[in-house]
């Protein structure tokens, strides 16, 4: 008989999820928005005879390049390695690590350092911290994705909420520093890279503690027999579509028999690829529009009311990284309330590949020294466009990862969602890869 899914009380297990999304990017969104402190300590170089002359380091190019390739070679390494290697000690070792390299990147505010052992340095700490978050947010999406649809979109939400927060962060340390001795700045700076370092040790507490769960349980449980009735007692009506649909999708094509999945072998990677390839090809697609211009291009723009100091300080936290935080954690939540279009719907293809408009759109924007025609040089354009820019980053994005794992059985739902997320580093690694293309051509 099948054993019926326990209720998740008072939706710990998705709390948990939620946590893990958002642990999992917060340490790098912290990374990615504090790109004007790193290239004030770049700013000058002392040459042999004691003069200053600027040095251009092109920091925000080689820090996506650096940041993605790890990334894209990690996250293909653990989707043929994750048989062989349990979750729970990839994921622990991965937290670990993470942690270490940011305490040292914390301890570096204080330590004076010429720019080329700087520039150095920290090179070297975003790709180990990459490595290991390739591992670990390829692992914890394998995890999440033997979970109902409903918590993939909710650790998705969680990892937009990680750039929101580290956004608003980076606005407080602006409108701290402002007014402070330079002292005072080392400290904001200080305790600016700490907060990751907490995060971390927190998030890697919450995943210790999601086994021990009754709900979590069930669904991690590899040898135990779960059947769609079973399920859809537990699941919401969003996700009670989703499984009948993925369910009907697998017994049209005949994939879908009356053998319990117990006693199934799982998937190749190969075979789990080929009932997902469209998922992936969106979800690739999606993220390499979206780093392709932000932050590299984004973060050029200039406001029209130079003449006010206060905003055009803090335009860029404001309108790029705040602006598209938001917008972003909206379109990743906004799955939870409609799926729209369907997976089995050739809009969804179309609808991912039209975003590709917004690459002319945003380098015609009003970007510093730009060598294009402006189109959109007042603020309220360049916003507009972000918020368009980024809701449909995180609406779609969440739609590709979610859809996935419905396509293939259960036994093959974690080889799923480790093969999207490869993907959705992959994107990530062309988008860097493209974004020094179109820094020339702007």
């Amino acid at each position: 008989m099948p054993m019926s899914p326990p209720a998740d009380r008072g939706q710990a297990v998705g709390l948990i999820i939620f946590v893990l999304g958002l642990g999992t990017l917060l340490p790098w969104n912290f990374f990615l928005t504090a790109s004007e402190y790193f290239n004030q300590r770049l700013e000058s170089n002392i040459t042999s005879n004691g003069s200053s002359a600027a040095k251009d380091y092109n920091y925000d190019s080689w820090m996506a390049l650096l940041s993605q390739l790890p990334l894209l070679l990690f996250t293909l390494l653990n989707s043929f390695l994750h048989h062989w290697v349990r979750p729970r000690l990839r994921v622990v070792f991965s937290f670990v690590l993470i942690f270490l390299l940011f305490s040292l990147n914390a301890a570096l505010v204080r330590v004076p350092m010429q720019p080329d052992t700087f520039f150095s340095v920290t090179m070297a700490t975003i790709w180990f911290i990459n490595m290991a978050s390739a591992v670990l947010q390829s692992s914890l999406f394998g995890v999440v994705g033997r979970f109902p649809p409903r918590y993939s979109t909710l650790f998705m939400s969680g990892q937009g909420l990680a750039g929101l927060f580290a956004a608003l962060a980076m606005l407080f340390s602006i409108l701290h520093s402002s007014s402070e001795a330079d002292a005072d700045r080392s400290s904001a700076a200080l305790g600016y890279f700490i907060t990751p370092c907490v995060a971390t040790l927190g998030t890697l507490l919450c995943f210790l503690l999601l086994p021990h769960l009754e709900f979590a349980r069930f669904f991690l449980n590899k040898h135990q027999s779960q059947s769609v009735e079973a399920t859809l007692e537990l699941c919401g009506p969003t996700d009670k579509q989703a499984l009948e649909n993925g369910s009907k999708h697998q017994e049209a094509n005949g994939k879908l028999s009356n053998e319990p999945e117990g006693g199934q072998e799982r998937s190749s990677v190969l075979q789990v690829f080929k009932k997902i390839w469209l998922m992936a090809m969106c979800v690739t697609c999606v993220f390499a529009v979206t780093l392709s211009v932000f932050p590299v291009i984004t973060l050029r723009v200039r406001t029209v009311y130079q003449d006010n100091p206060v905003w055009d300080k803090v335009f860029t936290c404001v309108c790029c990284f705040i602006v598209f935080n938001a917008f972003d954690l909206a379109g990743r939540g906004a799955p939870s309330l409609v799926q729209w279009p369907s997976k089995e719907s050739p809009l969804f293809p179309v609808s991912v590949f039209s975003r590709l408009v917004f690459i002319p759109l945003l380098m015609m924007c009003n970007v510093e020294n730009s060598n294009l025609t402006i189109l959109f040089s007042h603020d309220c354009a360049f916003v507009t466009i972000m918020a368009l820019f980024s809701f449909t980053n995180g609406y779609l994005a969440t739609l590709c990862m979610s859809y996935a794992p419905q396509l293939v059985r259960s036994k093959d739902c974690e080889t799923a969602g480790t093969l999207m997320s490869f993907f959705l580093v992959l994107g990530l690694a062309l988008g860097a890869s493209l974004s020094f293309l179109l820094v020339k051509l702007v």
